[in-house]
């Protein structure tokens, strides 16, 4: 047997049981590990001593057990009060349930320093080790019959007892077993929660108890703090510290299976179900020369759904996610209480991204896609970008309000962590499609994504975000709106290009409208429902141009001429002088397009035709009119006058010469030669228009009617006047059927079936 060596001072007589209990645990632990005989014959004043004193002490411990409660609140004055606000916390704790708001004040934090225990081997995660020598085991396993909620209660005393600093270093703290006991117990709780079916959340009491449990580590290991002197104080903390961090990894794991629940209470996560409001404009433009109203798709009518909260966490988890939370903290596990929210926030949004088809998208991969394919990501990118802002991230910012409602800049912080990465991904996007080719079936989208970033912009402060972050967001969406907006720009102005370089030699037949008239005014149509956006984005285009423009050298005398003419335009949109450049332009164009008519009539009902078409566009929609104005419009009426007057002259003044009187007498006489000419001149001049004008398009009705009507207004009075005073030259019978082929009514009929685009004859007509 090995003898050990233990110098202990102890003094003989009587003052042997004072001393003796000033002896630290790790002293008497060494004492009662000596077997008798060696403390008999080596030992011999210590044996008795020893032995009298163990036994006085745990007396000691019993009787004055009531009277330590009794003077807790009296010691608690003496020491600034620190006591009370930890047995205060402790109250709090104890009232709470899961499920509760249970506010609590953060106080000093600490953590494990990550030096070897010697009172008992710890692991890596925390656990104790047991494998002691089977004396050690026996005093420090917990009693079964010491339940956990008592041990809680004696260990809170001793906390209460702890003077705030060590004033005599010299004097080691004493520890009682109880202590040791109690990190042992607390151990075997983690070890229940990891083994048992019974999971935190499931027994409310015992979860609130453990949360208790765990803040009581918290304020032993904060009040042991101050005894950096006391090597057994130290070692103590450090076991303290290790089962504290083994609670918070059990914590912090719980957590983050609550956070993980969001993908089993929402069958659409990341996303509620409502689609209200997220309509955009227009779809593509596209030309569709058959239809008067052809340049868009069909659009589907605006689906309303009833919201859905969002996150969809069920109210339980998310007061159970506080409780935790609020233990993390307290125990100084700030930063991984921070990182597990965001991460697994983070995945989840991006999850919910995915499964609404909006997948990251690499620049390269942007500018190789076809317009169509393109169109519909960006229709889910301004569907998704409105519902981020909408109705995601306010909703991320009240479930993290729920969560942490004692810590506002924790919340903002990952408010901001998390719309940071939510919407930076977005304006990557946008950018990339800026930077594909410009055409001009793109500038709605483009208009809708500039109004999508416009819009949000008033909505980032640091009331939301922190300042830092709500900086950098508004910066990243005005850049990339300034670059949409840009881009808008181009692109509208780019139709006056293809205007200019439209250089068709085909007329188009029977005289119908253009396409590119179509085109063109469905284009500006819709365009000016955007009229607000647009003057916007052309204000800022032209200051830009201006400040690039400042410092330009110019003559003097044409400095005068531009701020003589900088006050008469300043006043003039530039959306609308663009507006006008590209009408009058599209004037020009259809003026040399008639030209390619050989027929002077139907050169005029060409003209007509677009004329008109362009009138009923600029007369139907309030915001085109707004921005083209009334002078406009009543000088295109004064030319649709002008073409119709010269479509009647080139048309009908032939005919009408034929029924003309004069010529017809000869010395007061009707030269019945003469008469006959006239009537066979009129039939086939008449047959001929009516054959060919009859396949001529006139697609509005009331352009169509007013045609028809001015032209029976001249030509079936003059008609029927001639017919009834030279009919009677006629033999009846064979000679007046063959010159006089069609009453007045005929005649009526006949001009009614003009302008229809169909293929007719009189002849069929008669049969």
């Amino acid at each position: 047997m090995s003898v050990i060596l233990v110098i202990i001072p102890v003094p003989q007589n009587s003052e042997a049981d004072d001393s003796y209990k000033n002896i630290s645990t790790a002293q008497r632990t060494i004492l009662s590990s000596i077997p008798g005989e060696i403390l008999s014959s080596q030992f011999p004043h210590c044996l008795p001593h020893h032995n009298t004193n163990q036994h006085s002490s745990q007396k000691r411990r019993k009787k004055t057990k009531n009277a330590q409660i009794m003077e807790k609140d009296a010691n608690v004055n003496k020491n600034d009060g620190g006591s009370n606000e930890n047995d205060q916390e402790s109250q709090d704790i104890a009232n709470a349930e899961p499920g509760q708001s249970d506010p609590m004040p953060i106080t000093g934090e600490q953590k494990p320093d990550g030096e070897k225990c010697d009172v008992a081997n710890v692991d890596q995660e925390g656990k104790v080790d047991e494998s002691q020598d089977t004396d050690d085991q026996h005093e420090a396993e917990p009693d079964p019959d010491i339940g956990l909620d008592q041990l809680l209660e004696e260990t809170d005393q001793f906390i209460s007892s702890i003077p705030h600093h060590n004033e005599d270093e010299s004097r080691p703290l004493e520890i009682p077993n109880l202590v040791e006991k109690f990190l042992k117990k607390v151990d075997a709780r983690i070890d229940d929660y990891d083994t048992s079916e019974s999971k935190f959340g499931q027994v409310p009491s015992d979860d609130s108890l453990f949360l208790i449990t765990v803040h009581c580590l918290r304020k032993l290991r904060d009040s042991l703090g101050g005894f950096t002197s006391d090597s057994s104080a130290m070692l103590l903390l450090n076991l303290i510290s290790s089962v504290l961090h083994r609670a918070m990894l059990f914590i912090e794991d719980e957590l983050r299976c609550l956070l993980q629940q969001w993908n089993q209470n929402t069958k659409n996560p990341g996303e509620p179900s409502s689609a209200k409001g997220l309509k955009a404009k227009q779809q593509s433009f596209k030309i569709n020369p058959d239809s008067d109203q052809g340049a868009l798709p069909d659009q589907s009518p605006e689906t309303v759904v009833e919201e859905e909260s969002f996150p969809a966490y069920k109210t339980d988890a998310v007061a159970n996610m506080h409780l935790l939370a609020r233990a993390m903290i307290l125990a100084g596990y700030e930063a991984e209480c921070f990182n597990v929210f965001l991460v697994t926030r983070r995945h989840a949004f991006s999850q919910g991204l995915k499964s609404k088809g909006f997948e990251k998208i690499s620049i390269d991969d942007v500018q190789k896609m076809q317009w169509e394919p393109l169109e519909g990501e960006i229709a889910k990118w301004i569907r998704i970008f409105k519902r981020c802002s909408d109705t995601l991230l306010p909703g991320e910012r009240d479930f993290y309000h729920s969560v942490f409602p004692d810590h506002p800049s924790l919340s903002r912080s990952l408010l901001s962590e998390m719309g940071r990465t939510v919407y930076l991904r977005l304006v990557n996007f946008a950018e990339a499609v800026v930077m594909t080719k410009k055409s001009t079936e793109k500038l709605f989208k483009f208009l809708d994504m500039y109004e999508a970033l416009r819009d949000l912009i008033p909505s980032i402060d640091d009331k939301m975000y922190t300042k830092a972050c709500a900086d950098e967001l508004k910066f990243e969406f005005l850049n990339a709106g300034s670059r949409l907006g840009e881009a808008a720009v181009t692109i509208f102005c780019e139709l006056e290009t293809s205007i200019k370089s439209d250089n068709v030699k085909t007329p188009v037949p029977n005289g119908a409208v253009h396409p590119l008239t179509r085109y063109t005014m469905n284009y500006l149509k819709y365009a000016c429902e955007y009229k607000d956006t647009l003057e916007q984005v052309f204000q800022q285009h032209r200051k830009t141009e201006q400040s690039q423009n400042e410092y330009s050298d110019a003559e003097g005398e044409k400095e005068s001429q531009s701020d003589s003419n900088h006050d008469k335009t300043a006043k003039e949109s530039p959306f609308a002088a663009q507006l006008m450049i590209i009408l009058n332009l599209l004037d020009k164009n259809l003026e040399t397009k008639s030209a390619l008519y050989k027929d002077p009539s139907l050169r005029y009902i060409f003209l007509l035709n677009n004329g008109r078409y362009m009138l009923q566009k600029l007369r139907g929609s309030t915001e085109i009119h707004q921005v083209v104005g009334d002078p406009w419009c009543r000088k295109r009426s004064t030319d649709m006058r002008h073409y119709h007057k010269t479509y009647q002259r080139e048309t009908w003044s032939r005919v009408l010469q034929c029924l003309n009187q004069e010529g017809l007498q000869v010395n007061g006489k009707v030269h019945k030669p003469v008469l006959k000419e006239r009537f066979k001149n009129f039939n086939q001049q008449f047959d001929e228009i009516h054959k060919t004008q009859s396949t001529w398009v006139v697609s509005d009705d009331q352009l169509q009617s007013e045609l028809r009507v001015s032209i029976s207004a001249v030509m079936i009075p003059a008609y029927r006047s001639f017919v009834a005073r030279f009919g009677q030259y006629f033999t009846p019978g064979r000679q007046t059927e063959k010159y006089i082929k069609y009453h007045p009514e005929d005649i009526e009929s006949a001009i009614n079936e003009l302008f229809d685009g169909t293929t007719s004859s009189m002849a069929r007509r008669k049969t």
